[in-house]
């Protein structure tokens, strides 16, 4: 005996008019990439998530702080001048240490490229302001 075959039937989704707002997140791979790179060893999974939530948390803190020091400028775009301000508070910057040699010291040519201004033939400054 033959059956005969009946559509599936989909349950429409209910339209909401509130939608949860996206959080961005750090992505995991990147995470991953920077601490096999410093701590230049394996980690298990548990391990990773620890590292996963603490480095969500700093960023998360970063950005809090950065909001903070623009507001207190008055100005509604984080500068250059508040990471810098960030860094020296956290004491990563200092006299002994710029921050023109941390940007040296742990970034990758291309990146240094496009933050420490370098003079070329012609008289020109890369990159420009």
């Amino acid at each position: 005996p033959l059956q005969q075959l009946h559509p599936k039937v989909v349950p429409k989704r209910l339209r909401t008019s509130q939608k949860e707002p996206r959080v961005p997140q750090v992505p995991r791979s990147l995470i991953k990439e920077i601490f096999r790179h410093f701590a230049k060893m394996p980690m298990t999974r548990d391990a990773f998530k620890i590292v996963e939530k603490c480095s969500e948390r700093y960023f998360q803190q970063l950005s809090n702080d950065l909001e903070a020091y623009t507001h207190h400028a008055g100005r509604k775009t984080v500068e250059a001048a508040d990471l810098e301000v960030l860094m020296r508070r956290q004491g990563l910057v200092t006299d002994k240490m710029p921050l023109n040699v941390l940007i040296e010291r742990y970034l990758p040519l291309e990146y240094r490229k496009l933050l420490i201004p370098v003079a070329v033939s012609g008289n020109k400054v890369i990159p420009r302001k």
